[in-house]
Formats: structure tokens, C-alpha cells, sequence
């Protein structure tokens, strides 16, 4: 039996007999046999079923013929070189065109068979059909070039959210979002257009738009493009990306934008929405897609292919849209909250400069140089008189310009008629806000051929004219004009110089008070202040005075120095608030009540919390900062007691130092405790109290005031002891000028003994 089962074959044997053949025949790969000029002398059955051609087709045909342009050229450059140098290829990614022209991904492996002295006789290649390896492979690099490119745009929006938050103005907004949306979509060129905001006058109607930044747009573009956004009814839209691609549209609704896109090589517009956090849009970021001269922005894409834009690019663009947005308010409201505050210090110091008592005349034309500091270019103040409104106050920002507004003030304004928007406001008794003046409107308010030309230099784009009223009766009315360069003012401008004319009416009746007061102030004043110093054993005291140098003439500074029965010497330094009638004679009632205190021998912590305690009682009108001292000159003991006044200086030695006496409440403000400094007056040192019109100044700071009186009493004193007298002399010298705002309190006491 098992020698019958010997003698049949069976089928596998058959199969095995005929196996290299069949094998080689219908392998599951392409055989391919080579001379070494790549021509095919052999090939099996399954490359040529593979690539529908008969293997007559196949033989004699070089290897490089049947594979596609890129497969060509990598077997001639780097395939052939690499076989002959190595013998052996592994895996070469190739592409074999097929007789009916299509594709198939092959893998190629290839060895080189060569003779005993090394020539190349014959090349064996196997073909491997790699058509699912290729689409994972290719899904893979997709996948890939994906994640790489969401990590881009990752780190797109990452840089552009650190830099919008280091971004202070809109422009700076503007200037980030451009240069960083250009880039992330390799774009030709980018512009951000702001829309106008919306007022109370102009609203429902189209706001016009502004370039804020561009980068990278021709100048020929570019001005296409601000052509194309007029009126921002284009830009400020709601909606999603657009992509508007160089067509019959666009050349239809925009020729010249489209001519313009083509000689630079553009071949879309994409407008993306710049909205705020509540959807209001504030206007547009504009792309072109196509060719860049950026070196380092150019596009490998295909001309006519440049002008797409992937969903993800676009997802980008309207994030950084909405960044946008937020920025652009963040920004607006830091600004506005800035210029709030600057407007409200401005009001404050026109309250204080109304505040100060000072005449008529020096108020108005202090208030006019504060306004064309703070917010305007131009500001003319009228008042009126018995002979209407003539000879106005007018003050110009630029020094320039300021003969023009002079020239107004001597020979134009006083001829307006009816027609002036300064008369129109006052008669009127309400505002009167030109926007945008124009020739047409300088032509209807000029008086003649000299007042227009004069109005035409000073370029004025914006002028608000506010009424001065009191009880509906017109005191007057402020003018104020702004230049192209300042721009237009904003409601809040005008309702800063509503507020502004408020206050000035206000103070106008207390300064025509006030001329009336200075006529006897003077007098006054001298009658209160006290006596010549009392001669002390042991000191040498002088005292110095002066009024202010405008105005009434008259404040509420007093000094006083009185000598005790048991010895001491009780000094005293004080000011009022103000400078007029009520301030001196609150000053000369202050003082009558020190000396009245002084009978019980109070301490000068004692007598400050004295004076908190009967204010009440005293019905003074006025606060007060005073310094009350106590010396034993015997001994130099000092103490001191300060009810907001600023500290006294000690002069000693060739060196000035501010006592560290820490100030307590004004005098008539609620009460509150005041500490006492106590130390001693070394022998040879003197002892300055001052009030603050001797260090105060419109243009400096009160720390440069109070250094510079340290500086001026250490040179002044030399080695040796001060002469008092003198001392004053030389601080009164040095620190105030012939224009004083303030009056002026100076006690020098010097211990000899």
C-alpha cells in the first residue's frame, strides 16, 4: 500500500514540480530582469497583468519608460546612481504608469548582478503594489501637515492675544491683527479699516471708515482699496469670512479695484468682520490672496489656486476678527477713561483757578491758557459789557499761531453781527457746535475779507460756543476751536466745556465781587496784621509780609509772636483760604482768638485741638492751616503743633532741614489730633515759618518749591548764625517774583544764646 501511494503523484508533488516556474509566472510581485542600461530582457506574467501590457510589450523597453514624470527623473538621479554605487536598493517609492495611463504605487527593490571584476551583467527587480500603503502614507502626511498646521495657527493666535494685550492705542491693535493675519495665511497684503463711532447726530446713517494699519498692499491697491471701502457700508457688515475672488463681479462692482488686484498678481479679497464682544461691528480687516514680495511669504501653490482659503484659515481670520474687536474696546475705554480723567483734572484746576480770588481780568485769561492746554487749540472768552461783547480774552495753543488770534481779538471779533456762532450761542442761551467747518462756514461768520483770512490760517475743523449764564442772564460765552490736527472733539469735549461755562458763571460774580473788595483790602489787611515783633533777650526775629500781586491785594496769611510773662515765646504761622475781605477778616479773628488763648498758657497741640473745639462757635467762615510753636530761649526747648500747614524749616550750620512734624486737620475742617514735635533750638540755628505762597507755583510741583527753599536758606546761612532779616530778605528774593499768586507769611527767629 504505502509503495502504491509512492508510485502516484500527488497534486502537491505536481505543484512542486512546477512551482519555480508558476511561481515566477504569478508571483503576488512584478519580476523584472535587467541589462544595465535599464532595458527589460525578462518579465513575469503578473507585472504585465498589473500594468495591461504583454510581456512583448514590456521587453525591451527601458525601466524608466514605464514609470511617470517624477519616477523618471528620481530613477536618473538618484535610483540608477545609488544602484551602481551600492548594488542594492531597498523599498524606492515609484510610480508605474499603466497602458491605460493611469497610476499604481509600486515599492521597488532592486540588486545588481556583476561578473568577477565587478562590471554590472544583469539588474533583478522585484515590484510590490503599494496602492493602500500609499493612500495610508498619504492620509498619514495629511494628518500630519494638519496637526503641524492647527499648531501654527495655535501659536498664531497665542502671539496675537500676548501682543493685543500689550497694545495701548488702536492703531497698535491695528498693527498687530494685520502683520499677524497677513502671515498666517501667506497673504499678499492686509489693511485694517475702523469705522467712525456712532454719535447721537450721525446715527442710522453710514459710518465712515479709516485705515487704521496696512502691510504689504501697493500703493496703487491700497488706494483702491480705500476707494472700495467709502462710506463703510462694505466694511462694517455683520456676517461671516468673504472671499471674493477676482471675477465679473468684482470687476463689475469695482473696476479699479480689480484692475489694481491684477497688475499686483492678486487673485481674491477676503473681508473679514471686526466685531466687538456684543456683535457691534467696528469695522474690517481686508486680505489679498495671491502673489506676496515678502521673501519669506512666498506661496509654492499653483498661479490661479493662490486665491482659496482652507475653512480652518478662515476659522482663524474670524477669531482674530473677534480679537480684534476686543482689543479695539479694551483699548477705546482705557483711552476714554484717561481723557475722563484728564477732563475732570481739568475741571478741577478751573475750579481751583476760580477758587483762587484773584481779579477778573487774571481768572479769564488764566482760564483760557488752562483750556488751550488741556482741550482745545483755540480759545476766545467774551464778557459782556454796556458796550457789548468787546475786547475778548483769546489764547492759542501753537505760539506760532498766536498774533492770529490776537488779530482777532483787537480788530475782528468785536464787529461780529448775528451771524457769529459766538453770538448765536449767547443770544440763544444754549450751545452751538459747528462740526466739520468748512470755507462755506467761515465765509457766513467772517466780517470781512480780513477776519476770513484770518479764520482760514488757523484751520479750525471743530468750534463749540458755550453761553456763560447766570439765572438765564448772559454774563458772556466761551469759544473754542480745535485744528485738523488735534481732530474733532467728542461729546464729552463739549459736555467738559458745558461744565466749564457752568463754573465760570459761577465765579464770574465772585471775581466782580472781588474788584470791588481789592479797593479797600490793602488797608485792611495792614490794620489786621499784628504789631512789630517784641524785643526777646536772647533772640533776634523778623517777620515779612506781602500781599499777592493781583487781584485784591489781600489774603488771610498772618504771623504772630508773642512773648509770655514766664519767659517763653509763643510763635505762630497761619493762612486762610482765600484772598479777599472775608479771608482777612477771618485771618484777624484767628489771630485775636490765638492771643486770647494763649492767657491760659495752653501748649500748641493744646491750642490747635482749642481752635477744632470753638470753630463751631466762632462762626468763622474759612478754613485755615496754621503752625503754633512754643520756645523756651533759655533752654531752645521747642515744640511744635502743625494744623495742616506745611512743615518749618531749621537753618543751621550752613544746612536746611525740614522738621518732621506731622500735620493735623485743618483748621475748620472736623476735628482730629495733632500730634506735637518736640526738640531743641540749638544756639546759633534759626527757625523759619513760611506759608505756602512762598513755595507754591502754578508751574512746579510743591516738592521743587520746598527743595528749592532748603537750597536758598543753607546758602544764605554761611557758617556762622543767620541774621534773620536777612535771611528773609534773601528767601523772598529768590522765591517769589514781582507776579505772586499767593500772599506770602515769613518768620524767622534765630537763637543767639
Amino acid at each position: 500500500m504505502a509503495d502504491e501511494e509512492q508510485q502516484v503523484p500527488t497534486e502537491l508533488d505536481r505543484l512542486l514540480e512546477e512551482d519555480p516556474a508558476d511561481l515566477y509566472e504569478n508571483a503576488p510581485c512584478g519580476y523584472l530582469s535587467m541589462v544595465p542600461d535599464g532595458r527589460v530582457a525578462k518579465v513575469n506574467g503578473t507585472f504585465c497583468a498589473w500594468t495591461g501590457r504583454t510581456p512583448e510589450e514590456v521587453r525591451g523597453s527601458r525601466l524608466p519608460d514605464l514609470l511617470s514624470a517624477g519616477g523618471r527623473v528620481y530613477y536618473e538621479t538618484h535610483l540608477a546612481p545609488l544602484l551602481r554605487l551600492q548594488g542594492v536598493v531597498r523599498e524606492v517609492a515609484l510610480d508605474v504608469v499603466r497602458a491605460d495611463g493611469t497610476v499604481l504605487p509600486c515599492l521597488v527593490n532592486a540588486v545588481e548582478v556583476r561578473d568577477d571584476d565587478g562590471r554590472p551583467l544583469l539588474v533583478r527587480a522585484t515590484l510590490f503594489e503599494a496602492t493602500s500603503r500609499r493612500r495610508y502614507e498619504q492620509a498619514l502626511l495629511a494628518a500630519q501637515r494638519a496637526t503641524a498646521d492647527s499648531e501654527v495657527r495655535a501659536r498664531t493666535l497665542q502671539q496675537v492675544v500676548s501682543e493685543l494685550a500689550a497694545a495701548g492705542t488702536p492703531e497698535q491693535v491695528a498693527d498687530v491683527v494685520v502683520r499677524r493675519a497677513r502671515a498666517a495665511v501667506q497673504a499678499g497684503g492686509a489693511g485694517l479699516w475702523l469705522a467712525a463711532a456712532a454719535t447721537g447726530a450721525d446715527t442710522g446713517r453710514p459710518r465712515p471708515v479709516v485705515l487704521a494699519a496696512a502691510d504689504g498692499l501697493a500703493p496703487e491697491l491700497l488706494a483702491a482699496l480705500v476707494a472700495a471701502a467709502e462710506a463703510g457700508a462694505q466694511l462694517v457688515r455683520s456676517g461671516e469670512v468673504q472671499v471674493v475672488p477676482l471675477g465679473p463681479g468684482l470687476r463689475e462692482r469695482w473696476p479699479d479695484l480689480a484692475t489694481a488686484m491684477a497688475e499686483a498678481g492678486q487673485e481674491a479679497v477676503v473681508v473679514v468682520p471686526v466685531s466687538a464682544a456684543d456683535d457691534r461691528h467696528l469695522g474690517a480687516l481686508v486680505l489679498v490672496l495671491g502673489v506676496t514680495d515678502d521673501s519669506e511669504l512666498i506661496s509654492l501653490a499653483e498661479p490661479g489656486t493662490r486665491g482659496a482659503l482652507v475653512p480652518a484659515d478662515a476659522d482663524l481670520l474670524a477669531t482674530l476678527g473677534r480679537q480684534a474687536g476686543q482689543a479695539l474696546e479694551r483699548v477705546r475705554l482705557l483711552l476714554e477713561t484717561v481723557r475722563q480723567a484728564a477732563r475732570s483734572a481739568f475741571l478741577l484746576e478751573a475750579a481751583r483757578l476760580l477758587a483762587g480770588g484773584h481779579g477778573m481780568t487774571e481768572t479769564v485769561e488764566g482760564l483760557a491758557a488752562l483750556a488751550v492746554t488741556r482741550l482745545a487749540d483755540v480759545c476766545v472768552i467774551d464778557l459782556v459789557t454796556d458796550r457789548g461783547l468787546v475786547e475778548p480774552v483769546v489764547a492759542h495753543t501753537d505760539p506760532a499761531r498766536r498774533h492770529l488770534v490776537e488779530e482777532l481779538r483787537d480788530l475782528h471779533l468785536p464787529r461780529r453781527d448775528g451771524r457769529h456762532p459766538s453770538v448765536r450761542a449767547m443770544v440763544g442761551r444754549r450751545t452751538v457746535w459747528l462740526r466739520g467747518v468748512d470755507d462755506a462756514d467761515l465765509q457766513r461768520m467772517a466780517t470781512g475779507p480780513g477776519h476770513l483770512a484770518v479764520s482760514r490760517a488757523l484751520e479750525l475743523a471743530d468750534l463749540v460756543c458755550v453761553p456763560l449764564l447766570v439765572d438765564n442772564r448772559p454774563l458772556g460765552v466761551i469759544s473754542l476751536g480745535n485744528g485738523a490736527q488735534r481732530g474733532p472733539f467728542s461729546e464729552a469735549d463739549v459736555e467738559t466745556a458745558e461744565q466749564l461755562a457752568l463754573q465760570m458763571s459761577q465765579g464770574l460774580e465772585v471775581a466782580a465781587r472781588f474788584e470791588l473788595e481789592s479797593r479797600t483790602s490793602h488797608t485792611l489787611q495792614a490794620s489786621l496784621l499784628p504789631p512789630v515783633p517784641p524785643h526777646v533777650p536772647g533772640l533776634a526775629v523778623a517777620v515779612r509780609y506781602l500781599p499777592g500781586s493781583s487781584g485784591a491785594d489781600v489774603g488771610g496769611d498772618f504771623h504772630d509772636v508773642v512773648a509770655l510773662p514766664e519767659g517763653d515765646v509763643a510763635l505762630a504761622v497761619g493762612d486762610v483760604v482765600g484772598h479777599d475781605v472775608t479771608a482777612a477778616a477771618t485771618m484777624g479773628q484767628l489771630r485775636s482768638v490765638h492771643r486770647a488763648f494763649l492767657a491760659d498758657r495752653p501748649g500748641p497741640s493744646e491750642l490747635v485741638d482749642r481752635l477744632h473745639g470753638s470753630w463751631p462757635l466762632l462762626g468763622l467762615p474759612r478754613m485755615a492751616t496754621a503752625m503754633f510753636a512754643r520756645l523756651d530761649p533759655a533752654t531752645g526747648a521747642l515744640r511744635i503743633a502743625s494744623a495742616g500747614h506745611l512743615p518749618p524749616l531749621l537753618v543751621a550750620g550752613g544746612r536746611a532741614e525740614l522738621l518732621d512734624v506731622v500735620p493735623g486737620r485743618l483748621l475748620g475742617a472736623p476735628p482730629g489730633p495733632a500730634p506735637e514735635w518736640k526738640g531743641e533750638l540749638p544756639v546759633g540755628a534759626t527757625l523759619v515759618l513760611y506759608t505756602d505762597g512762598l513755595v507754591e507755583s502754578r508751574t512746579a510741583d510743591l516738592d521743587v518749591g520746598l527743595a528749592r527753599l532748603r537750597t536758598v536758606a543753607a546758602d544764605a546761612s554761611g557758617d556762622g548764625p543767620a541774621d534773620p532779616g536777612e535771611l528773609c530778605d534773601r528767601l523772598l528774593a529768590a522765591l517769589t517774583g514781582p507776579h505772586r499768586a499767593d500772599d506770602v507769611a515769613l518768620l524767622a527767629l534765630t537763637r543767639l544764646r
